[in-house]
């Protein structure tokens, strides 16, 4: 496929996935009419869905989403100073990792709410987009939330909390919840007002250099350790290589990569036959990475691969049942269409700038300005 048919995936994708915005500049992490409970907000999801559009530099996109994330945590803003006093012990009482995407209410209902790393990947992105001048925070009161967010994981004590994880499964500590909160404070120690003791990120450090390139004391390899090296980069050149050898060698599947060996979630073939189902993102991921590492390759090789999961509907699904052509119901996934639009754009170096809703008209521009270039 030559760069024409990238960019012209890149915008029919780019479309799907702001099908997916509410007008608060939340995103469901699938359809609203969904059936699954697929069609609310979460913070994880948000994060990673935005990223499709800061790689093209869609900035109101970006900015309007996040602000909407800075809303969720003032309206919550109660519970998060309850648990900088006093470390819950129940898990509705930690920050909620799902939202309404229009009221910001929570849900109350039984759920892996602790999910250290969805608090790390908010301030992460937050410290990124700042230095970059995009204006993600106006006035005192955001300091304040970003403030109570690094106190929040202090009182955590992330580096060795148990929590729920990107998968919202078991409590142990995790790898990837341990990287995303170093990252996140990383990100946001230099910030005026932000107060992180260097202690927040040695302790991590330290936690991570004893746990990779295992993800927890239960699992030798996980999909979610991916998030270390892309978007976190919190490994040396050592961890990285070990952990891109273990998941392509034990996770790696035709359709996808598997979460871990086990997975029991949609571990249901229709021949009643159960293996763990692929995850159409962990060939995006691993483009992507393989891409920023320059070998392209590889990084050309694994985008082969995703741009075959596409599904006969053109939307990227969440996941295909083991060995099948069959994908779940939880089609579009936000999060799989966002990290296919950043490995086209990252495998093919389109440094272009795409905003949903006007690229047509930014075509007819450009070839309105040469007609007038040939006059002339």
């Amino acid at each position: 496929m030559d760069k024409t048919g990238y960019r012209r995936l890149v915008k029919q994708h780019l479309k799907i996935l702001d099908g997916l915005k509410f007008k608060s500049g939340l995103f469901s992490a699938s359809k609203p009419t969904v059936a699954t409970g697929y069609d609310k907000a979460w913070l994880r999801d948000n994060f990673y869905e935005c990223i499709a559009f800061e790689v093209v530099q869609d900035w109101d996109t970006v900015r309007q989403t996040y602000r909407a994330l800075l809303d969720i945590f003032k309206k919550h803003e109660s519970k998060i100073d309850y648990a900088i006093s006093k470390k819950p012990s129940h898990t509705h009482q930690f920050i909620h990792a799902r939202y309404h995407p229009d009221t910001f209410e929570e849900f109350w209902e039984e759920w892996g709410n602790k999910q250290n790393d969805s608090i790390g990947c908010i301030l992460f992105k937050i410290g990124e987009l700042e230095k970059k001048g995009i204006g993600i925070l106006e006035g005192e009161r955001d300091y304040v939330i970003v403030q109570k967010l690094v106190d929040y994981l202090s009182t955590m004590e992330y580096w060795h909390d148990e929590d729920s994880g990107m998968w919202e499964e078991d409590q142990e500590v995790h790898a990837s919840s341990i990287g995303a909160c170093v990252a996140g404070l990383e990100a946001v120690k230099d910030m005026e007002g932000i107060e992180v003791h260097p202690n927040l990120i040695k302790n991590g450090y330290a936690a991570l250099a004893k746990l990779l390139p295992r993800e927890s004391p239960r699992k030798f390899v996980d999909l979610a350790l991916l998030s270390l090296i892309w978007p976190y980069e919190v490994t040396n050149k050592k961890q990285t290589e070990e952990i891109l050898k273990n998941v392509e060698y034990h996770l790696l599947r035709t359709k996808g990569v598997i979460r871990y060996k086990g997975d029991a979630y949609y571990n249901k073939n229709l021949d009643n036959y159960s293996e763990e189902a692929e995850w159409t993102f962990g060939l995006a991921w691993l483009a992507i990475i393989y891409g920023k590492l320059g070998k392209k390759k590889k990084a050309k090789e694994f985008l082969d691969k995703t741009v075959k999961t596409v599904s006969k509907t053109g939307e990227v699904p969440e996941l295909y049942y083991s060995n099948t052509n069959n994908p779940n119901d939880n089609m579009p996934l936000g999060w799989s269409e966002s990290l296919f639009i950043t490995a086209l754009y990252t495998v093919n170096n389109m440094h272009m700038k795409l905003k949903v809703g006007d690229l047509k008209k930014r075509a007819k521009a450009a070839k309105g300005k040469k007609k007038v270039a040939k006059k002339k």
